[in-house]
């Protein structure tokens, strides 16, 4: 049977001082993203990011085989950033892990401010970056931007399964030695990124297609730039 390896920690995992120092971290950035995220919300982008979230909950419900006996799903990170902004993209995916965390035990309840840590700040934050510092590649049309989709969603996916090593080496408590927790979620998490990339490219590319002016991250491209 495939065991699913990902970012969604459970409860025991980390000592109760490490989770509430990252529930205090996970409220602090949730906040943080509220106040931001007023600018970013209008009548266009308010819809796109109630179907991200959707999006997001679908496929974080799905997994795919990695390696025999394991199995990831998409973070969302990235994809949230890419398509409505880090600061809506980190409550698309804040919704989603609370939601699946107290009423679908995907992920522990004390462990739900280091899941929001991980996922919805720093992986969007580093997806986010990391298209930001390529957007003149996405510019150049659809396969520049799916190779940034594509990039960005790795490197967040693997980034933010750091940040549960990090979490693991401050308060973890699962019997399992901190050299061979770091080893084996970070070389996951690589092969992980890879089919996020994959299905965070195809998705941008298909609504980049259809409405280019819904993307964040091709805010101010000109609309004859070639998409489809």
């Amino acid at each position: 049977m495939s065991e699913p390896v990902a970012m969604h920690m459970s409860d025991g995992l980390l000592n109760a001082p490490t989770s509430l120092l990252f529930v205090a971290i996970a409220v602090v950035g949730v906040g943080v993203a509220l106040v931001k995220a007023r600018g970013d919300l209008d009548d266009r982008t308010a819809p796109l990011a109630g179907l991200v979230a959707a999006f997001v909950f679908a496929t974080q419900m799905l997994n795919f085989p990695v390696l025999p006996g394991v199995s990831g799903h998409l973070l969302g990170g990235a994809l949230a950033a890419i398509l409505v902004g880090p600061w809506v993209g980190a409550l698309c995916v804040t919704i989603v892990l609370v939601v699946q965390s107290l009423f679908f035990a995907d992920g522990g309840v004390t462990a739900l401010g280091a899941n929001v840590t991980n996922m919805a700040l720093v992986g969007t934050a580093v997806g986010f970056a990391v298209a930001v510092a390529l957007r003149g590649l996405a510019r150049r049309g659809k396969g520049g931007l799916a190779a940034v989709a594509f990039v960005s969603a790795l490197v967040n996916t693997v980034l933010a399964s750091f940040g549960f090593v990090v979490e693991y080496a401050i308060g973890g408590q699962g019997g399992v030695g901190f050299g061979t927790v770091a080893v084996a979620i970070l070389g996951v998490h690589v092969l992980i990124g890879i089919g996020e990339g994959l299905i965070t490219a195809a998705t941008v590319t298909a609504v980049a297609a259809v409405r280019p002016d819904l993307v964040h991250l091709l805010r101010g491209v000109p609309q004859k730039l070639e998409l489809k």
